[in-house]
C-alpha cells in the first residue's frame, strides 16, 4: 500500500514492503520474514499489486532455493480494504514495522 501506509490505517503487527522497489529488496524480505508460518500480502483490493509481490517472492524464493522455512504465503482476499470494511481491528500508528499494540 505504499505511501498510503503512512497516511491511512494498516494491520496491526504488520510488515511494510512497498510494491514499488519491492523486486530490489527481495533478499531483505527474505531474511526479515526467515522462519515465519505465515506471509499474508496484500495492497488496498488485492487486485494487482499484493498478488504481484506475493508471486515475485514465491520466484524469488524459488530461484534462489531460499531456505525460508515460510509453510504459507497468501494473498489477502478483498485486501486492506476488506480488511477495515469487516470490521477487523486496524492501526494508525507510524512505526514501520507496526510493533502491533494499536487497538
Amino acid at each position: 500500500r505504499d505511501e498510503e501506509r503512512i497516511c491511512d490505517a494498516h494491520i496491526a503487527g504488520s510488515h511494510h514492503y512497498a510494491s514499488d522497489g519491492f523486486a530490489d529488496r527481495l533478499p531483505e524480505i527474505a531474511e526479515a520474514t526467515r522462519g515465519k508460518e505465515t506471509l499474508v500480502f496484500h495492497c488496498a483490493l488485492s487486485q494487482v499489486r499484493g498478488p504481484s509481490c506475493a508471486r515475485m517472492f514465491l520466484d524469488y524464493l524459488s530461484e534462489a532455493k531460499e531456505e525460508s522455512a515460510v509453510k504459507s504465503i497468501t494473498v489477502l482476499e478483498r485486501g486492506f480494504n476488506g480488511w477495515e470494511l469487516s470490521g477487523r481491528a486496524v492501526c494508525r500508528c507510524k512505526d514501520a514495522p507496526c510493533k502491533g499494540v494499536c487497538s
